[in-house]
């Protein structure tokens, strides 16, 4: 068994406190990110490995959490399926899906040859802490292959899915082998564990949960031999069915508490404080991830994080005050 305290409360066995880390948590909010940033594109940051990989490890140095998380973004994925990307306020991908003739064109490329610079940074943000990989949910990333603005609605996507299901799956099909082989050469490369992000998930009904993310979601867990944690906004209220498909554990949104999710489900359970607390005074911080703390106390499969990701411009203080006051419970 890894003596880190992530892998154990994977393992749904850490006898410690829980383990903290915070989805993006390498990022905007730092000022030492911030400086990159004003010499260097997204682009070049992520596939650049060795700014990349620093950019991998510096909440680990800045902010004291107990694992790191690859950065990248979950779009990359489109150049393994032929796209060209860019990145500006978001993504830029082109040419978007408009048929399933579009679909029925797309190539799935060689990972290593589109995406191989990530699998160096793999290497070069190994450290003493995990390292996790992560990779889109293959609905989530269709979204982004088919809008040109990805809103709240994800109206273009919906009406495909209702429209042309079978092009729909045909296209979760692709993702999901690209997806599969990028997850790999992750693990091959050195991460310990992997996270799926399917975060636009939320606007799917119970049935389309069940049929579009469910089972391309399993298939990316079976992919690969490391523990993986499934995130979705949306997932507090998902986790009964979310468990039948048996991930190594749930990322929960902020809308509900942890301890009803926990009533769910035994398998271990991340989150999940709004992320919007942060923008609150520190004491306020310190009380609310106290609270979340005492409601899970002992609870051998807990881990720390939020409930979606870090915010730009976020107190860097208020980051800290999350972290610490986690290492520091039970003290």
């Amino acid at each position: 068994m890894s003596s880190s305290l992530l892998l154990q409360a994977l393992a749904g066995s850490n006898q410690k406190r829980p383990p903290v880390w915070l989805m993006r948590q390498a990022g905007r909010y730092l000022p030492d990110y911030q400086a990159m940033r004003r010499n260097h594109s997204l682009f070049d940051l992520f596939f650049t490995p060795e700014l990349a990989s620093k950019a991998t490890l510096m909440p680990l140095e800045q902010i004291g959490v107990d694992a790191a998380i690859l950065f990248s973004d979950i779009t990359v994925i489109a150049l393994a399926l032929g796209f060209k990307l860019d990145f500006q306020e978001g993504p830029v991908i082109e040419p978007l899906l408009q048929t399933a003739s579009d679909v029925e064109k797309l190539p799935c490329l060689d990972v290593k040859e589109t995406l191989g610079a990530i699998g160096e940074t793999v290497k070069l943000s190994l450290s003493s802490l995990p390292l996790i990989g992560f990779c889109g949910g293959p609905f989530t990333v269709a979204s982004y292959l088919i809008e040109k603005h990805v809103g709240s609605d994800l109206l273009k996507t919906k009406q495909w899915l209702y429209r042309d299901p079978m092009s729909f799956h045909v296209l979760l099909d692709k993702i999901t082998q690209v997806s599969s082989e990028y997850l790999r050469m992750q693990v091959e490369n050195g991460v310990e564990a992997i996270q799926i992000f399917d975060s636009w998930a939320h606007v799917l009904t119970d049935e389309q949960f069940r049929q579009v993310c469910l089972p391309y979601w399993k298939r990316l867990l079976d992919a690969v031999d490391v523990p993986g944690i499934v995130f979705a906004r949306g997932n507090s209220f998902r986790v009964q069915a979310i468990q039948s498909i048996r991930p190594a554990a749930i990322s929960i949104d902020w809308q509900l508490p942890v301890s009803l999710a926990r009533s769910q489900t035994s398998l271990p359970l991340q989150g999940n404080l709004d992320p919007d607390l942060l923008f609150a005074p520190v004491s306020q911080v310190k009380a609310e991830t106290i609270k979340l703390l005492d409601s899970m106390r002992r609870d051998p499969g807990f881990i720390v994080n939020l409930g979606h990701g870090i915010k730009p411009n976020t107190p860097v203080e208020s980051v800290k005050c999350l972290v610490d006051t986690v290492k520091n419970y039970g003290h």
